[in-house]
């Protein structure tokens, strides 16, 4: 939105909101006249020369040349892509958090359970449920079908290494794995182990939090943005964090609650 002055408005009050404010401008005399257009404005100041604003573009002309600063076009490119990527390191944080938390058993089968568990399969480690199909035939049992047989004993031995704390039974067609109910000290053992994936999330996020504020401040010794811009955008930071983290702690809520639940 363009905004408009008279010729008595002092130039430091035309120049403040600008992304940039060449050290000229706020020392130069206050006295000056305006020349418009449908595209930019020229101020000529008393033994100054002349500097014009032109669609975003601030240039700065002296007797030496002149000073091109970043365009407001150029500016707001870079804040966005500092927002995207704090957006997208979250939702990374946040889903990786409901990855850790799935392979949580709650006394209840799912797949999810087997999750984390790579198999060394032809000299390389891969995902189970890459190599196998995971079903429930009952609320209380998982059943492994390889999709190629000869990788059975590889899968068997990657389940009993893991930490899933289930025995295996390999028939040489499939292996299934019952589900022991969980005890209460089990229980509470696990929530201890959720509630330190919890914490693990919610550092992660503020590290995200801290790298994008270095950015916005590198912005400002750039001169690309004043001290104001980043006070509010630290504040939308802020903001964005604690949403992120009400999310966490509402997963941990949810998964606490199918943990303590006999």
């Amino acid at each position: 939105m363009a905004t408009s002055f008279s010729s008595t408005t002092p130039l430091r009050s035309i120049f403040q909101n600008l992304p940039v404010v060449p050290k000229a401008l706020l020392s130069a005399h206050s006295s000056f006249t305006i020349k418009r257009s449908s595209t930019y404005v020229t101020l000529k100041l008393s033994g100054s020369g002349r500097h014009s604003l032109s669609k975003g573009l601030l240039t700065l002309h002296t007797r030496k040349g002149f000073v091109r600063a970043a365009t407001i076009e150029e500016i707001e490119a870079e804040k966005a892509s500092i927002e995207n990527d704090v957006k997208s390191r979250m939702e990374r944080t946040l889903d990786n958090v409901k990855t850790n938390f799935s392979s949580i058993r709650t006394g209840r089968a799912t797949p999810s359970m087997l999750d984390k568990i790579e198999v060394e399969y032809y000299g390389s480690p891969v995902s189970l449920k890459t190599i196998a199909q995971i079903s429930t035939p009952d609320a209380s049992s998982l059943l492994v079908s390889p999709y190629d047989k000869s990788s059975l004993k590889a899968i068997e031995k990657a389940i009993v290494n893991s930490d899933v704390g289930m025995t295996p039974n390999n028939d040489g067609e499939v292996i299934r794995l019952s589900i022991p109910q969980l005890t209460s000290d089990r229980r509470k053992e696990l929530t201890k182990i959720v509630s330190k994936q919890v914490e693990e999330g919610k550092v992660a996020l503020r590290n995200i939090r801290r790298d994008a504020l270095k950015a916005y401040e590198k912005l400002e010794k750039d001169k690309k943005l004043s001290e104001d811009n980043v006070k509010d955008l630290s504040s939308d930071l802020q903001k964005l964090t604690d949403d992120y983290i009400k999310k966490v702690d509402a997963l941990y809520k949810q998964k606490e609650k199918e943990l303590l639940t006999v």
